[in-house]
């Protein structure tokens, strides 16, 4: 699996996308699920296991 490094505004983004489709009732991919829902989600994506990408657009240059 490849490790992405994401910018901290893709970090807080991430985390907090995930954070409320589990306060949503989205299912946890973590055996223990306790803890707060933006928690969890932080775990989930240390762990590499987050259900999300991110998508980056090519900046082009023109001359």
């Amino acid at each position: 699996m490849k490790i992405e490094k994401y910018t901290r505004y893709e970090r807080a983004r991430i985390i907090g996308a995930r954070a409320l489709q589990i306060s949503m009732g989205a299912p946890v991919l973590l055996e223990d699920d306790s803890g707060e829902p933006i928690d969890i989600a932080l775990r989930e994506l240390e762990l590499g296991i987050i259900p999300i990408t991110v998508k980056r657009t090519q900046k082009v240059k023109t001359t």
